[in-house]
């Protein structure tokens, strides 16, 4: 839905011919766009959820994900596209020569109009070690794309722990931390005890046979003792980096809009009676 067909939306509603019930189910859960036969974009992802579609590359012909991002940019969203090859990575760059391809996170990146807005939020990403970075590198991208300030720290895993803790002032300042780990798994836990926001663990496939594949690694991360730990799919770095930017994003704008931008619950305030003395 572009200005022109949101302003004949709103006259209908004026004019009586349309309920604002019905006007408020068309903005918010109608508006779409075919593509070529062989995707339905979703526009208006950005006003449900806060951030547009982000197209998934894998099992996708160059062709195709050039056609939703075209679909995307005339709406004036940008584009973000995880899972990208070599081959689509080389056509996408021709075809779209402003877009930023990110070869190790296999990411390419269009920015739309309100991508370079001011960052709203910090978040921390942590790699066990440099073979963790293809998928360090994908959440990376993504929170950078929901306008979050990201601090890579990279090769701190637990068999040398002294180098963690060396980053421990870089960690200290993340609203949301994602780390990201394969073989047994443990960074996340001995990243959860040491920060106070919520910790994303990304178990990778990185390892020797019996650590199949990820497996180990994700169930060592589920176990996980620290209480601020949650766990996302093996690999899954979009994932990661998008609950940290959301949770990121959150914090930043509560900072910028202040304690009088959220007035007490005289409720809660009575119910909890005065401050017990020290």
């Amino acid at each position: 839905m572009d200005s022109h067909e949101l302003r004949l939306l709103l006259e209908a509603v004026r004019d009586g011919r349309v309920s604002p019930d019905q006007a408020e189910h068309q903005i918010r859960f109608q508006p779409f766009q075919d593509a070529g036969g062989f995707a339905k974009v979703d526009l208006h992802r950005r006003l449900r959820c806060g951030f547009p579609e982000v197209v998934f590359g894998q099992g996708k012909t160059a062709a195709q994900i050039e056609g939703i991002l075209r679909t995307l940019i005339a709406h004036e969203h940008g584009g973000l596209v995880t899972r990208v090859d070599s081959q689509a990575a080389a056509h996408l760059k021709a075809v779209f020569p402003e877009g930023e391809h990110n070869a190790i996170g296999r990411t390419f990146r269009i920015r739309g109009p309100h991508d370079d807005g001011p960052r709203l939020g910090r978040v921390g990403i942590v790699t066990a070690g440099t073979s963790d970075l293809p998928v360090a590198e994908e959440a990376r991208v993504t929170a950078e794309a929901w306008n979050c300030a990201v601090d890579l720290v990279v090769d701190v895993g637990v068999a040398g722990l002294h180098r963690l803790l060396h980053q421990l002032p870089v960690l200290g300042r993340a609203d949301a931390l994602v780390v990201v780990a394969g073989m047994e798994g443990a960074l996340p836990s001995v990243a959860g005890g040491l920060v106070a926001c919520p910790v994303i663990a990304v178990p990778t496939s990185i390892g020797y046979g019996a650590h199949f594949h990820g497996v180990a690694a994700l169930l060592g991360m589920l176990n996980s003792c620290a209480s601020n730990v949650v766990v996302v799919n093996i690999d899954a770095g979009f994932n990661a980096g998008h609950l940290a930017g959301l949770i990121a994003r959150r914090m930043g704008q509560a900072r910028q809009s202040g304690p009088a931008a959220e007035p007490a619950d005289p409720v809660a305030v009575e119910a909890s009676g005065p401050a017990p003395a020290v």
